[in-house]
This record gives C-alpha cells, sequence and structure tokens, in this order.
C-alpha cells in the first residue's frame, strides 16, 4: 500500500505564497502520477493540480492555473505544490493523493488559511 504524508499549510495574507510537501512511501513503484485536492468546509472536495511521477508533466484546475505549480522530486519521494498569489478563495485542507485518487489513501490533509 501507498502512505502519504502531507504538510507546508498555514496561514498566510492575501498575495502570498505557501509551499506544500506531499512524502509518499509504500508502494510508490505504482503510481504514476499525483494529485493535489482540497476541501473547505460544507464545500465538495475538488481537483487542483496533478503531477506525473515520471515525466513531470502537470495539470492544474481552472481556478488555481497560473499560480499554482506541481512538481516532484524523485530522489525524495516527494511531491510539491507551489502556491503563489493566494487568494481566500484558496483556503481549504489540502490533500495529496494519487491522480486519479484513491480512496484508500486520504491522509489528514493541511490547513492552508488565506486571510483577506
Amino acid at each position: 500500500q501507498v502512505q502519504l504524508v502531507e504538510s507546508g499549510g498555514g496561514l498566510v495574507q492575501a498575495g502570498g505564497s505557501l509551499r506544500l510537501s506531499c512524502a509518499a512511501s509504500g508502494r510508490i513503484s505504482s503510481i504514476y502520477a499525483m494529485g493535489w485536492f482540497r476541501q473547505a468546509p460544507g464545500k465538495e472536495r475538488e481537483f487542483v493540480a496533478a503531477v506525473d511521477w515520471s515525466g513531470g508533466s502537470t495539470r492544474y484546475s481552472d481556478s488555481v492555473k497560473g499560480r499554482f505549480t506541481a512538481s516532484r522530486d524523485n530522489a525524495k519521494n516527494t511531491v510539491y505544490l507551489q502556491m503563489n498569489s493566494l487568494k481566500p478563495e484558496d483556503t481549504a485542507v489540502y490533500y495529496c493523493n494519487t491522480s486519479p485518487f484513491n480512496s484508500n489513501y486520504w491522509g489528514q490533509g493541511t490547513q492552508v488559511t488565506v486571510s483577506s
């Protein structure tokens, strides 16, 4: 199985930046792509970004395109989400998972709060 641990969240002012990390362990050889998802209180969990583990190609939701950058460090078995120009609407708990996601891999997530 795969274990995923995300970190790096915090409180930041609008326009600021944060970098989230997701460390993967276990049967990581089975992972083809990693995704970032987020969920605000009372809202449905939504896709944010994904990065291909092998080639590093990425895709993003329209709401974050141009502001967020997903990347991976194969040597560290870690994926990142560089979040720039943060908006209050980005406030949510951010989760990493495989992409497409595996419901068994959801962790605790990391809280991102963007103040106005």
